[in-house]
């Protein structure tokens, strides 16, 4: 027996305990956090507060583009950092032009808060400054009184003139032209600091040639200061008491300067006038390699400053001020003798076109400050020579290809009396080609007496320039001031005769110059115009200018088509001007008052404009400068040839009244005849009237015309009637046909003057006549014969129905008829003078009656009708006359 094999003890494993128990992760997947780390998650609710939030604080205030009002803004503009500064003055801008009322409401405490910026450090924000002043604050408050809000930053702009920094300096002088361009009194308030101001910054030329654009900022705003001082040329102007250059410049100043005020202005314009002088000299190294435009901005504004400041020394002088002594010898030869030095700049330089022209303007510049000068000292003879050998050179050379040169100096003061007179020429001895004789007045008018060079160059420029262009205007100056205001200085030697005959070519160029320009430039027109008429009062137009100045006016063609000028298109106060020459010929043409005529007859001329040709016109004949004969022919023109619209003489509607001009008509007709009366012994002017007349009013023109017509004949006639026999029988054909014309026309409700409008019609047209027939009897008689023989149709009537221009047809005729013989019965005069001519009333009235009970004539049933009813009133009038 086998014994069962025991089992050995088992071998169990201990268990150990584990120290880092590994984690097997998968790839990809994210860390876990470690299990000690402490969670700083804050979760939290949100609070609502009704009514509490920033932008219901805003509600209805005026924002920004970023939801700024204009309080945070302004608060912005004093940041530290020059970005919040520059976006806070950009947003004021944008709040500004979007809220206007904004600006108006707050523009003293925001000019007030902004004055600070003024002296910033950071440039961009001067200049955003700057902008914001000039195009929003500025301007949006033009109609406001500027003073105050300028006088809130005069302190500041000063401080900044005195600023450590360039540029913040600099810039502050251009805050002050900014001043000045809105309110041109603040200079007047400030004059001698800010004059101060400029002397020292222009003193101190280390930053000329570095930064030249600052320096062109600083003059140009010295220039628009001393624009505003009074010159000599005012004094000249109000001696010569000119309407139209009054002002001389584009401003006047509102603050005149008091007698204190010169001797402060003087002193300091004496000691700046040197400064200026050196900083011109700085720039001529320029000169000599090219001059860039920012140099000859720099150095044309310095030129133009000096001359600004002579001529204030002038004004001083003319007007007896004895602190203006600093125009003495020494001062003006030392001024004199620094320029000279270097004129004529470059020249023997040949250049391009755009450098040459800016020599040209500077020694230009030079000039005018010699001229000025020299009417207070005596310059060498060969220094005159010299600045005449330059104009000369201009004109011939420059002048006639190119306009801009003379044009720089000319612009600003064609008007003013100044061109090629005192500023451009001597009073004193000149040797050479150019020998003047010593003479103690000065001005164009001498040099032009001893040799031609200038007005021969003057005529050849006069004659080149386009007609349009500004050296047209400026000759147009030159020449009014060399023949009018000049005109006592004239010789009477030699000489003279080529100076006249230049003279006499200058004005017989205007009227083909006013024929050019036509309507497209009114104000070159108007300058010509003036010159005319100046030209006129001074007896210095001739009649042969009448040939090219009747273009102006209206020409006839071929065809007989009117071809009106520019006359008609030009505005109200150029057209008085051509009207008014016309008084100052010494004998008006025949053509030329045809020519006026054809426009007073169109209906594009105001009214006005034709009664104020007829007084000119009329005046020009009481002158003697109108043959009666011409004079009378205007006015028969403008009657029967005036076109009345609408033709019917009782307009239908009250509308038709508004647009008809035949209340026009009717007041030009009283015109005439009220002309008429006054143009000297009534029968010699009645008997060239009368045969005209005749003539005209035979041609069975409207019966507007035919009625003017026949009111300037008994405008005067006398009674007895002053017309021929002759007359009187081709009257009476030519009057009956005219009665019946307007009996025909008149409404039919209307023939017994029913109504007030018809009724005063009917005696306006009607009245004429009637006073003819009081005036001649025979005229009546033999227009009641003319009547009664048109009814039947016989021979005798045919000639007054050629002159019937409305009632054809004998029902129309008899009815009209009858209602001329009714209205002769209501006037008191004509009623007497008919009782002695029943027999021929009687007469017409057996044709009435013949025509209507005739077999032969085929007369409708409508046209009996008229008849009989025109019998039954026919027999109430000779029932009442046999009464």
């Amino acid at each position: 027996m086998k014994m069962a094999k025991t089992k050995g003890p088992s071998k169990k494993q201990q268990k150990r305990g584990i120290d880092f128990k590994k984690i097997k992760r998968k790839m990809g997947r994210k860390l876990p956090p470690p299990k000690n780390t402490t969670n700083t998650e804050i979760k939290s609710k949100a609070i609502v507060l009704p009514e509490q939030s920033v932008a219901s604080e805003k509600a209805g205030l005026a924002v920004s583009k970023k939801g700024l009002t204009l309080k945070e803004l302004l608060q912005h503009t004093s940041h530290h950092n020059a970005k919040v500064r520059k976006d806070a003055l950009m947003g004021m801008k944008d709040l500004f032009l979007k809220y206007p009322e904004e600006l108006k409401l707050h523009r003293y405490a925001v000019v007030e808060k902004l004055r600070e910026r003024i002296s910033d450090d950071d440039k961009t924000v001067r200049e955003n400054l700057y902008q914001l002043l000039k195009s929003v604050i500025f301007s949006g408050c033009k109609e406001d009184n500027q003073g105050p809000v300028i006088s809130l930053m005069m302190v500041y702009i000063f401080n900044a003139m005195t600023h450590l920094a360039i540029d913040v300096r600099l810039m502050a002088f251009k805050f002050f032209d900014l001043a000045v361009q809105y309110h041109p009194p603040s200079f007047f308030s400030y004059a001698e600091k800010i004059l101060q101001n400029y002397e020292d910054i222009l003193w101190k030329n280390q930053f000329y040639l570095e930064d030249k654009g600052k320096l062109k900022n600083v003059l140009a705003g010295l220039v628009r200061c001393l624009v505003l001082l009074p010159s000599s040329k005012e004094v000249n102007l109000l001696e010569k008491n000119v309407h139209e250059q009054k002002i001389l410049h584009a401003f006047e100043p509102d603050v005149p300067i008091v007698f204190a005020e010169y001797s402060d202005i003087i002193k300091k314009l004496k000691d700046i006038v040197p400064v200026l002088v050196n900083c011109f000299q700085d720039f001529l190294p320029v000169v000599h390699d090219s001059l860039d435009a920012q140099s000859f901005d720099c150095m044309h504004s310095i030129l133009r400053s000096i001359d600004l400041a002579v001529l204030f020394f002038i004004h001083g002088i003319l007007q007896g001020h004895p602190e203006s002594q600093p125009l003495d010898q020494s001062f003006s030869s030392a001024l004199l003798k620094k320029l000279l030095s270097v004129f004529p700049l470059c020249p023997t330089h040949h250049l391009s076109g755009k450098d040459d022209d800016r020599y040209v303007i500077l020694n230009i510049a030079i000039t005018e400050i010699f001229m000025h000068l020299s009417e207070w000292i005596c310059p060498p003879g060969d220094l005159f020579e010299k600045f005449l050998t330059f104009v000369e050179y201009v004109l011939l050379e420059k002048m006639a290809g190119k306009e801009l040169q003379l044009c720089a100096i000319w612009q600003n003061n064609w008007r003013k009396a100044d061109i090629y007179t005192d500023s451009f020429y001597p009073k004193t001895c000149v040797t050479g080609a150019w020998k003047l004789e010593a003479s103690p007045s000065s001005g164009l008018t001498h040099a032009l007496r001893m040799h031609d060079n200038l007005s021969s160059a003057f005529t050849k420029t006069f004659q080149d320039c386009s007609p349009e262009s500004s050296v047209k205007l400026a000759c147009l100056a030159a020449i009014e001031e060399m023949i009018i205001s000049r005109k006592d200085l004239l010789c009477t030697d030699v000489s003279d005769s080529e100076l006249f005959d230049y003279h006499i070519t200058w004005i017989r160029e205007l009227p083909t110059l006013l024929v050019l320009l036509g309507d497209k430039h009114p104000s070159s027109s108007q300058v010509v115009l003036h010159l005319l008429l100046c030209l006129g009062q001074h007896s210095l137009l001739y009649d042969e200018m009448q040939c090219l100045l009747k273009e102006f006016y209206s020409t006839y063609q071929d065809e007989g088509n009117i071809c009106y000028g520019p006359f008609l298109r030009l505005a109200r106060d150029s057209q008085e001007l051509s009207i008014c020459c016309l008084y100052y010929f010494s004998q008006l043409d025949s053509n030329l008052l045809k020519s006026i005529a054809s426009c007073c007859l169109c209906h594009e001329l105001d009214s006005f404009m034709l009664f104020r040709i007829i007084e000119v016109l009329h005046s020009a004949y009481k002158a003697g400068h109108i043959q009666i004969s011409d004079h009378v022919s205007f006015f028969i023109t403008l009657v029967s040839r005036f076109k009345v619209f609408p033709e019917n003489i009782f307009p239908a509607t009250e509308n038709n009244m508004k647009t008809s001009n035949r209340g026009t008509f009717k007041s030009l007709t009283n015109v005439v005849c009220s002309c008429l009366s006054q143009m000297g012994d009534n029968s010699i002017v009645f008997v060239i009237l009368e045969k005209v007349i005749l003539e005209q009013i035979s041609l069975k023109p409207p019966l507007d015309n035919s009625c003017a017509m026949l009111r300037m004949l008994i405008a005067l006639d006398t009674k007895p009637s002053r017309l021929s026999e002759r007359s009187i029988c081709s009257l009476s054909d030519v009057l009956s046909a005219y009665l019946i014309d307007i009996a025909h026309c008149a409404p039919k409700d209307g023939d017994e003057g029913v109504g007030s409008i018809h009724e005063q019609t009917w005696c306006y047209y009607l009245l004429p006549g009637f006073f003819l027939f009081d005036r001649s009897h025979k005229l009546l008689n033999l227009v009641l014969k003319v009547m009664g023989s048109s009814i039947n149709g016989s021979s005798a009537s045919l000639l007054s129905g050629y002159h019937i221009r409305y009632a054809k047809g004998n029902s129309c005729r008899i009815n009209a008829t009858v209602s001329v013989l009714l209205w002769m019965q209501r006037d008191a005069k004509v009623q007497q003078i008919l009782y002695s001519f029943k027999e021929e009333i009687d007469h017409i009235s057996r044709s009435v009656c013949s025509l209507q009970s005739s077999e032969e004539i085929n007369v409708p049933i409508e046209e009996r009708h008229i008849i009989k009813h025109a019998i039954d009133r026919l027999r109430s009038l000779t029932s009442s006359l046999h009464r």
